[in-house]
């Protein structure tokens, strides 16, 4: 019998029908007891559910046939969701761009795609629609940031949104009789809650921990010497309480403060060094957010796994506390029961060694590891003539087309960044850089073809491509939705229908394209850029900044050409990076040089490696350079 809450196969015209709803897309591989596959999947339903949110149409995504109603009709999808079966093929052209989630709004052109993103719109949409639910925009935290920043530069946000769920599924995978080490990206986690906690009001919280503990201990130094009989009640209450309070204090209704009286004097005398750190009560510290609540589902369906495997577990101590603490959340079982999620009371606490539940206090001392990329001493001539010497120095190609410009003030306002907030002369400068990028841009394109804005901001570079190239479809890609939203506004004052809008970062857009541009792409941004450009086999104009960002990641190490590794370490590398900042108006000429020089020596690092991938790459320098402080431009064609 069909579900009354899944309708199958909607056609083309169903799905016009919904285009006054944003259109949730959700990937289905596989499901398996009350687990759907992927798990970005599970998480994006089980948040739906904890926010009680009706706001989209979903649909699950097939790669192949569309599934029957049997195979749909199970324990993991919430009887709350109206959702919908589609194939892969049946998506709109903007959604096979980018990879799933991803939400379309009802106009069609702005896309936000990725975990992070997706679950971060589905919280301003819940409070959007009922501003009295204030519990669920608390979990963006603290300045509404939680999960913000891209996976691509944050550690943190890549080990919630794509290590731990990819971590897992592979777990999942293998049957149970099969033994298995509990992965990396599990044992990161346990190892981040065993560090301490640093939250906006860190101080006061912490000298509140000092009265509490000396309290304790008094009062258990009193029953020791009078009733031991009532001992054990009053162990009942631990120094640790201070964090549940105060984390949980949030999650109640009347949502009130902690209570706590002015800290005697010789506390407030303190010094910070000599505070007891604060202990995770949640995945981020003290406060429930939506950390909290991608990682649960993943870590819910490990320990059910593991369930008959009690080593496993007790290897976990901080996550199995975590994870009982998390049901304790107003709503979490609620939730779990709308996704007929089982909870298993499958972990022995008499069985953890008592070490493994002591205070997070006793690695508060232990020595950080000794990283690679400490700050260096130092200027950049002793580097600079390292090079030198063997032959490299920065190389700069002539502008093809130095004096080319716009008429801007033949062009409407909303193209014109001179009619927008600036000042005049920032105006003039960023009209002279996008005279550079535009004219770079124009004698590459052709019509017909793909121009991808990435990085790009309020849109001042992909709205102006996209009036002057009224036959190339251009899309901009930034995380940031603000500086979108903008981007929008202008070019439907504009009335353009040649431009798509994602939200997304680099990572999830992998669609087709035949130029890439960005300006001013911080740090290692701009190498993103070339690595997607690079995929596609596209040419790319590329203004580099903000070098000094500039450090190894997970995809990139630097130096990238082997011409640069055999005669720099990294070390000195990012010297060249930090002395390539030094441009800015106000310093000394001389200064200005050599960090124009270094500059230069950067980006030679990036073509020479690019060439290696049959390319013909320039570093040019805009016209004039007096437009930008960092006024390079990298610019690289297919061979």
């Amino acid at each position: 019998m069909p579900s009354p809450y899944l309708k199958k196969n909607p056609s083309r015209e169903k799905m016009k029908d919904n285009a006054t709803e944003d259109q949730l897309y959700l990937d289905y591989f596989s499901q398996n007891d009350d687990c759907i596959f992927p798990l970005h999947t599970s998480i994006s339903l089980f948040l739906l559910s904890y926010c009680d949110c009706k706001t989209f149409t979903v649909f699950l995504v097939s790669p192949g046939e569309i599934a029957s109603d049997a195979q749909l009709v199970g324990k993991a999808l919430s009887e709350d969701l109206d959702i919908r079966l589609i194939k892969k093929c049946q998506l709109p052209l903007v959604v096979q761009s980018c990879c799933l989630p991803a939400v379309v709004e009802k106009n069609g052109r702005f896309l936000r795609a990725g975990l992070a993103v997706v679950l971060r719109h589905i919280i301003h949409k819940t409070f959007e629609a009922d501003p009295s639910r204030k519990e669920v925009l608390e979990l963006l935290g603290f300045k509404k940031t939680c999960l913000k920043a891209c996976a691509e530069v944050s550690e943190w946000t890549r080990l919630c949104e794509i290590s731990i769920p990819l971590a897992v599924e592979k777990f999942l995978a293998v049957s149970s009789d099969q033994h298995q080490n509990i992965p990396v990206e599990i044992l990161q986690f346990e190892k981040k809650l065993r560090e301490p906690v640093r939250v906006h009001n860190d101080d006061k919280i912490r000298r509140q921990k000092v009265q509490q503990q000396k309290a304790f201990v008094k009062k258990v130094t009193n029953k020791m010497s009078s009733e031991e009989g009532s001992l054990a009640e009053d162990l009942a209450f631990s120094p640790g309480d201070l964090e549940l309070r105060v984390a949980f204090s949030k999650l109640t209704v009347q949502k009130g403060p902690v209570a706590a009286n002015r800290e005697p004097s010789h506390i407030r005398k303190m010094k910070t060094s000599e505070l007891p750190p604060l202990e995770h009560v949640f995945a981020e510290g003290l406060y429930f957010t939506l950390a909290d609540i991608v990682l649960f589902p993943c870590i819910h369906h490990f320990l059910v796994f593991n369930k008959n495997h009690q080593d496993k577990i007790l290897e976990l101590p901080l996550i199995c506390s975590w994870y009982w603490r998390v049901q304790e959340v107003p709503g979490i079982k609620q939730t779990a029961a709308k996704c007929n999620m089982q909870f298993s009371h499958f972990v022995d606490y008499s069985s953890f060694p008592d070490e493994s539940l002591c205070s997070i206090c006793t690695t508060a001392d232990e020595p950080e590891e000794e990283h690679e990329d400490t700050p260096f001493i130092g200027g950049p001539r002793p580097t600079m003539t390292k090079l030198m010497e063997s032959g490299i120095e920065a190389k700069f190609s002539a502008h093809p087309c130095p004096s080319w410009t716009l008429d801007w003030n033949s062009l409407p306002a909303a193209v014109n960044p001179g009619e927008g907030k600036m000042s005049n002369d920032r105006a003039l400068r960023k009209q002279q850089q996008l005279n550079n990028i535009v004219a770079l841009v124009t004698k590459l394109a052709k019509s017909g073809d793909m121009i991808v804005d990435f990085c790009s901001g309020g849109g001042h570079v992909g709205i102006v491509l996209a009036y002057m190239l009224p036959s190339c479809q251009v899309i901009l890609v930034e995380n940031k939705d603000l500086s979108l939203i903008r981007a929008k506004e202008r070019s439907d004052e504009l009335g353009l229908n040649n431009v798509w809008f994602i939200q997304a970062n680099m990572d999830y857009f992998k669609g087709a394209f035949n130029i890439g541009v960005a300006l001013h792409a911080c740090g290692v941004a701009t190498d993103m850029v070339i690595e997607r450009c690079l995929r596609v086999h596209a040419a790319f104009v590329i203004c580099p900044c903000c070098y000094g960002f500039i450090q190894n990641t997970a995809k990139f190490t630097f130096p990238q050409s082997h011409q640069f590794k055999e005669v720099l370490s990294y070390k000195e590398h990012m010297v060249l990076c930090r002395f390539a900042d030094q441009t800015a108006v106000q310093l000394p000429p001389e200064r200005r040089r050599i960090g124009k020089h270094c500059m230069g020596l950067v980006d030679l690092d990036r073509a020479w490696s690019v060439e290696r991938c049959n390319y013909s790459v320039q570093v040019i320098s805009m016209e004039p350079e007096t437009c930008s402080p960092k006024n390079n431009l990298i610019v690289g064609v297919p061979v």
